[in-house]
């Protein structure tokens, strides 16, 4: 079975954060591994992505992108074939039948709705997307379409917690450069180390563009080795590889 977590916020869609839980994928990718940049076996990988499609909305058509750690966003009309993904970190669209997908192994996925224009997006947020504005540029391109931004509501899937996330402090000072008031998404660690929270440095930055409602789901990528994957623990255990999940949202 795929375990999937919803949230509140996105009631009024059909969505889902998908963990590794359920899937065919063996070895170090056991699991739903959807990644089709990872080293697991292909067709594991896009039977998996057909489960994890089947699980939110049975009969859609998945779209993803090709992450490039970008603030960049694709407008979907139609159907994309997977080998000509676009290279972008973001997707948004009005069309019903089109299931959004984002990839993650740690960083965050962030799904967006307006429900009222019937728009949604989603987005995947490392620390370089992050920073150079993706969200705020996946919320424009939503307005774009119809959206009326002070509706839209979102939700922040499972990412790396703020406990598993030490960086050095060159890293935390490009952040404090950027906004001084970042030094607040770091508490200390080791000597010349700090520790991040990416999750409430997206919120904010969610929060600061205007959005009114944004829903947290809490669950650390990296602390839970049976439920989801994680880049920075398989580089830890020297791991040759690592599998990643599927954050989706749809109109319907």
């Amino acid at each position: 079975m795929v375990e999937l977590l919803n949230a509140r916020a996105l009631s009024e869609v059909r969505h889902g954060f998908a963990g590794r839980r359920g899937g065919v994928s063996t070895g170090i990718h056991a699991g739903l591994n959807v990644g089709l940049g990872s080293q697991d076996d292909r067709a594991a990988i896009l039977k998996n992505r057909d489960l994890a499609r089947d699980a939110v909305l049975p009969g859609s058509i998945l779209v993803t992108a090709r992450q490039v750690h970008s603030p960049d966003v694709v407008t979907v009309t139609t159907a994309i074939p997977e080998t000509d993904r676009p290279a972008a970190d973001a997707l948004v669209t009005d069309r019903p039948g089109l299931l959004l997908g984002i990839l993650t192994a740690d960083c965050v996925p962030v799904l967006f709705v307006d429900p009222v224009a019937a728009i949604v997006g989603a987005a995947h947020a490392g620390w370089k997307g992050a920073i150079s504005g993706v969200t705020d540029r996946t919320i424009d391109a939503m307005v774009a379409l119809g959206a009326d931004s002070t509706r839209i509501v979102c939700a922040i899937g499972p990412c790396i917690g703020r406990a598993s996330y030490e960086v050095g402090d060159d890293f935390a000072i490009r952040f404090e450069e950027h906004a001084p008031d970042n030094a607040r998404f770091f508490s200390p660690a080791r000597e010349g180390h700090r520790l991040f929270d990416i999750a409430a440095y997206v919120a904010a930055r969610l929060a600061d563009y205007g959005i009114g409602r944004v829903e947290m789901l809490d669950e650390d990528t990296y602390a839970q080795p049976d439920r989801f994957f994680s880049y920075r623990r398989a580089c830890h255990l020297g791991e040759p590889g690592y599998g990643r999940q599927i954050s989706m949202i749809a109109v319907g």
